[in-house]
């Protein structure tokens, strides 16, 4: 299964070196003898025969390898996959990488049915998610999603809605998911996502680190605060502080409009209907946010931050490289993992706020079944064991339940091994995330539905993603803020009504 997957993660070189050759004996074959202007294109195609030659041998050696490695396997997969096989498309991080190592032995050797994964990492999983569901494409039978698809994707008739599942499934209990992260995935009362794990934001830090430059970090600390510490702490050796400087409305994208919200900003004023109004990226307090949020990377920040998200964060912050690190609460499950080189030697303090009460985003990476899922049942037959309080259990049973994935049932927080486990953050990340001003995260109105790190309508994907390569440029100092503003602003007008 493991090695079935990894293959899969393997192949699109192979594949696009195959459409290669193929095109490149269609076209030989198409071709006129006869013509002289067809006899030239042969002649100049000729030099490159002996490449295509050589690329078609490896793909057919990396094919027969492959071919021989499943005839090996193909007892094994005939009496694994008895219940058939679906493919899934999740994004890649280490609680996925736990569910797929898991997953043989918890899940397909009980039910028979043989699971493809698929990892990408967040920004490529998301595009190529919404072009194939949207377009009614059958690559999946399950997905993964968050709170800005789930009920966009459910409206627009895409998903199946999961309580239909679960109506006839004793063993999944739908009342048990926190209240915020069901809403948050539901669309007139139709749930269309489940959670696999939710979180919100907050600041992880090493106090040992902040204790050696004669800093303290306050329990609920302002980002004036925040970049005050990092500009201190920061050396040669040990960034002052990581952020996410990756393009992506979900990568960068995310950790910039918490700090967005909280400094009084925002990208569209609402009409009346809840429609997208007029750009407000030509304020001032967006100047503000974007100012503040390059200049503290620019300063204090980890290095090629405009390359940098959630897991090249993690490594940083793991291999000690840097002192702070503002991003996901699901990170302290990692962070605090029996296998962690810094197990116990960290801290969390609330998402910082500068205008604002609360700053911390609302999220959940979440199973969804397609409409056009080839095999919905057995979709639905992963989504609830993945999704469970068995899979909390058993994953408890074989990585700690410090290491399970947090955010998404009142059992997990009810369960008193898992609080003396995950004492340090779980309380924590609860408390944020019931904080999360998902239904105000501002100072001013915003159109779409209810979000905190990203705008509720379908424009913003494509917006935040442009916009956020603007911001990337100017963290990577090949362009001004104020030349990221300007563009941002350009962008932003091209949507609003």
């Amino acid at each position: 299964m493991k090695r079935r997957a990894d293959r899969s993660r393997s192949k699109p070189w192979l594949l696009i070196m195959t459409v290669f050759v193929v095109f490149s004996l269609l076209a030989a074959a198409c071709g006129d003898s006869d013509d002289d202007e067809a006899t030239e294109a042969d002649d100049s195609a000729e030099s490159t025969d002996d490449g295509a030659d050589e690329a078609e041998s490896d793909a057919e050696a990396e094919s027969d390898a492959e071919a021989m490695e499943d005839d090996e396997e193909e007892g094994d997969d005939e009496a694994m996959a008895e219940g058939g096989e679906i493919n899934v498309a999740i994004v890649g991080n280490p609680h996925m990488e736990n569910i797929a190592d898991l997953t043989p032995d918890l899940f397909t050797a009980d039910t028979g049915i043989a699971v493809n994964y698929t990892f990408l990492e967040e920004q490529t999983l998301r595009e190529i998610v919404t072009r194939d569901v949207g377009a009614g494409g059958e690559q999946f039978d399950v997905v993964m999603i968050g709170m800005y698809e789930a009920p966009q994707f459910g409206a627009n008739g895409w998903l199946f809605d999961l309580n239909e599942f679960a109506a006839g499934d004793a063993d999944y209990n739908v009342d048990d998911i926190i209240p915020a992260v069901r809403n948050g995935l539901s669309s007139d009362g139709a749930l269309y996502a489940a959670p696999f794990y939710a979180e919100s934001s907050f600041l992880m830090y090493r106090p040992d680190l902040l204790e050696e430059a004669g800093q303290t970090m306050p329990e609920a600390p302002t980002w004036d605060e925040v970049a005050e510490i990092a500009r201190a702490v920061d050396s040669d050796d040990v960034a002052g502080i990581c952020l996410r400087g990756k393009p992506g409305w979900g990568d960068l994208g995310a950790a910039f409009t918490t700090v967005l919200n909280t400094f009084g900003g925002t990208y569209w004023a609402a009409n009346d209907d809840g429609s997208i109004g007029e750009s407000q990226v030509d304020q001032p307090e967006f100047k503000e946010a974007l100012d503040f949020y390059v200049g503290l990377v620019q300063d204090a920040g980890q290095d090629d931050a405009s390359n940098a998200s959630f897991n090249e964060c993690l490594n940083l912050y793991q291999e000690g490289s840097t002192a702070m690190w503002y991003d996901a609460t699901v990170a302290a499950s990692i962070l605090e993992a029996d296998d962690s080189p810094v197990k116990g030697m960290n801290d969390f303090a609330l998402a910082p706020v500068q205008e604002t009460d609360a700053s911390g985003w609302l999220w959940a990476w979440a199973l969804a079944v397609p409409q056009n899922s080839p095999n919905p049942e057995a979709g639905w037959e992963y989504v609830s064991w993945a999704t469970s309080q068995q899979y909390l259990e058993s994953a408890a049973a074989e990585l700690g339940w410090a290491a399970v994935p947090p955010g998404t049932r009142q059992f997990l927080y009810d369960n008193a091994e898992y609080q003396e486990a995950a004492g340090a953050f779980a309380d924590k990340t609860l408390d944020a995330m019931l904080a999360a001003p998902i239904d105000n995260p501002g100072t001013t109105p915003r159109p779409g539905l209810p979000g905190v790190q990203y705008v509720g309508v379908p424009e913003f994907q494509d917006f935040g993603t442009r916009c956020t390569e603007e911001i990337a440029a100017a963290i990577a100092g090949s362009q001004s803020t104020d030349d990221a503003q300007a563009n941002c602003h350009a962008i932003a007008q091209e949507y609003t009504s």
